[in-house]
């Protein structure tokens, strides 16, 4: 969990790493996409995200107790740790040589609940396709159930105001920017070629710590 003092510690969020090359997922996420993605896109979040926390007193914690409690904080805290929350999320969900199928409990929760993997990812598609305008798509835990659902531009399912709630096990972004240079406005193409580049690993991570929870 990432962690940030207050703001008289002069602790800010920063730009996380990539965990891999910006060619990693090539040929299905492009170079020049990635590091525009990353540097600038998310650069520019971390940096509103930080200039907007400057005028709140009581700093919190952390980046979830942010997100889990927006409604507290200003449209411009909204979008931008939205925006760092979900980027930091997504860059941990692909990897090299990624694709193929879950494994182990999350598998087994996925064929239970959607019948079988190619029904939950025909349903999670249909989801990330119909998603007007940007936003995000999410396979999420509520209630001790998995479900598919959406939310627009940087909001997110842990969001007190989301409509869609649960706690993230996987998503992608479906901005334009995430996939416009190299797909121009064929969402759907992309779409497909990104379960090339998903790691299953951090998404059973993510399932398995919390069960455990």
């Amino acid at each position: 969990m990432e962690k940030i003092a207050s703001i008289t510690d002069a602790v800010k969020f920063e730009l996380p790493v990539l965990p891999y090359a910006y060619d990693a997922l090539e040929p299905f996420i492009d170079k020049m996409t990635m590091e525009i993605h990353h540097d600038k896109h998310h650069g520019m979040y971390v940096t509103n995200l930080n200039k907007a926390l400057q005028e709140v007193k009581n700093t919190p914690s952390s980046i979830e107790e942010i997100i889990k409690n927006i409604s507290h904080y200003s449209t411009a805290i909204r979008n931008n740790g939205g925006g760092h929350f979900n980027h930091s999320m997504f860059w941990k969900l692909m990897k090299f040589n990624g694709g193929g199928r879950p494994a182990g409990k999350l598998s087994d929760a996925i064929n239970q609940e959607f019948g079988s993997f190619d029904n939950f990812k025909s349903k999670f598609n249909e989801a990330a396709t119909k998603q007007f305008g940007s936003g995000w798509t999410w396979l999420v835990v509520r209630n001790g159930k998995l479900e598919i659902g959406t939310t627009p531009n940087q909001d997110n399912p842990l969001m007190d105001i989301s409509e869609f709630k649960g706690s993230p096990i996987l998503c992608i972004d479906v901005w334009e920017h995430a996939y416009y240079l190299k797909y121009k406005n064929k969402r759907v193409d992309y779409i497909n070629e990104w379960w090339n580049v998903v790691n299953w690993d951090e998404a059973l991570n993510n399932f398995v710590n919390l069960k455990t929870k």
